[in-house]
């Protein structure tokens, strides 16, 4: 009886630590994608708005309204790393991977949500015929390195 119930303990310990593994992969996958939708609909609200005041300027619109579509990216390829190239053990890194799931994908979320504000910032400038496009795109990188970081970071972590 005693030798039933630890092999019950062990099964739910492998069975829980999978859960948490995958739950990270999804959190990454995911918060990462949201972000990329909110910082991508920021910038391209501006963008619609500057295109009615000044549509000359409609491809500079245009790129700072997908700079933020990048973290969408950066979590997917975490997720694929993951799944198809490290295949990590779930039943004994659950746990680690959970906690580096979550943290890439609230990284990513937030850097493209801010990354999205300050091309939104560079879109208006543009269209009231001020040539920011290059500053723009140097402050957009800031919160960008932070989402590389984590990207990198996850793999190290699974190495």
């Amino acid at each position: 009886s005693y030798k039933t119930e630890i092999n019950k303990n062990n099964k739910l310990y492998t069975i829980m630590n999978e859960i948490l593994g995958y739950l990270g992969l999804g959190l990454m996958l995911g918060l990462a994608g949201i972000g990329s939708s909110y910082g991508t609909t920021i910038a391209a609200n501006a963008a619609e708005g500057a295109l009615k005041k000044n549509p000359e300027k409609s491809s500079t619109y245009m790129i700072l309204s997908a700079l933020p579509a990048t973290q969408g990216l950066y979590g997917f390829v975490g997720f694929l790393l993951w799944l198809v190239v490290f295949k990590p053990d779930f039943a004994t890194k659950g746990p680690l991977l959970f906690g580096v799931g979550l943290a890439v994908g609230l990284v990513c979320l937030f850097s493209a949500i801010r990354q999205g504000q300050v091309c939104a910032n560079g879109i208006v400038g543009e269209s009231q015929g001020h040539s920011v496009m290059t500053n723009t795109l140097i402050y957009a990188a800031l919160p960008e390195f932070y989402a590389i970081l984590a990207l990198v970071g996850s793999i190290m972590a699974v190495l």
